[in-house]
């Protein structure tokens, strides 16, 4: 099997509302998938379909390739572990009880590798400390240790990092990543905040309004963010019926700016637009960063008329 979770087609409508509309991915087995989307884009409504919390409209889900409407989902269920929105801990009780407690929920027959997982999360020295004295930081990783009771292989964690500082950041982050490679955990990570998921991720899928947009590989994203020139004309449908000729991709920002993924030489394309009784104004070079490539992405799904999408020269 390679891919622990496949979605196809989910639907999710409240009363007139579509929180989902068709959405269809794939997190492939051993990865950190990395589901990015604005708050309100449909992330938490997924997260809690897949956990049982709530039921699609339409449309159907595999995981561990056993379907959404076959009995044994609910073994399936067993081997996946989640945090949505806030993590179900007692404020009350010690990051001991509060794990024994979830011991009992699963129906466990012992404590067997309560203090091991206390040891991964970073929390075997809080001893008699209760929770409500807890940093967030400490909250959300004694929320991923409860999600991890019953060894999951599978972690699906909504926005873990919302709101931490930046010392509880880079604990999650280096958290997620032990637990994915030293303990071979496929981990589904939502967030709207690309820079800090481009340090974990190794695949990506990006929603807007309940639909996927694109679902790529690390590799691909970083080679979409590469630096690209900003050339601007005086008249941009010039400029394009010389991209055109050359099969270059490009994106219309307005009427004289367009943006290109492929360095070309500045010479030969004064000359091309020249014949085209065009005048070059400005060329600039940039990086791209995530945030600018996943609002191209938006902007583009929303306005497929303005990108011109070609293979490269």
């Amino acid at each position: 099997m390679d891919n622990i979770l496949k979605t196809n087609a989910i639907c999710k409508y409240y009363k007139q509302f579509k929180a989902l509309d068709g959405l269809t991915m794939c997190v492939p087995k051993g990865s950190i998938y990395g589901f990015v989307g604005r708050n309100g884009a449909g992330k938490t409504t997924l997260i809690r379909i897949l956990c049982g919390l709530q039921h699609p409209t339409s449309g159907e889900f595999e995981l561990y390739g056993i379907s959404n409407t076959d009995k044994a989902i609910s073994a399936s269920r067993r081997k996946m572990g989640a945090v949505v929105e806030t993590p179900s801990i007692y404020p009350d009780m010690t990051a001991t009880d509060n794990l024994k407690q979830q011991y009992r929920i699963l129906g466990l027959p012992d404590f067997d590798g309560l203090q091991d997982l206390l040891k991964l999360v970073g929390l075997e020295h809080t001893g008699k400390k209760k929770v409500r004295n807890f940093s967030l930081g400490m909250r959300q990783r004694l929320g991923i240790a409860v999600a991890l009771c019953g060894n999951p292989d599978f972690l699906v964690l909504d926005e873990p990092i919302n709101g931490l500082d930046p010392q509880g950041i880079i604990e999650i982050r280096n958290l997620i990543l032990k637990l994915n490679r030293e303990q071979k955990i496929t981990v589904l990570i939502s967030s709207h905040i690309l820079e800090e998921l481009s340090k974990l991720a190794t695949h990506y899928g990006f929603i807007d309004k309940g639909r996927m947009i694109c679902e790529m590989r690390a590799e691909e994203l970083e080679a979409s963010c590469q630096a690209c020139m900003r050339v601007t004309v005086t008249d941009s449908k010039a400029l394009t019926r010389v991209l055109d000729r050359k099969n270059i991709t490009y994106r219309i920002i307005d009427s004289r700016t367009v943006e290109i993924d492929t360095k070309l030489n500045i010479t030969q394309l004064v000359k091309e637009l020249s014949e085209e009784k065009c005048e070059m104004i400005s060329v600039k070079e940039q990086e791209k960063s995530l945030e600018d490539f996943y609002i191209s992405l938006i902007e583009n799904a929303e306005h497929p008329e303005s990108q011109k999408q070609k293979g490269s020269a």
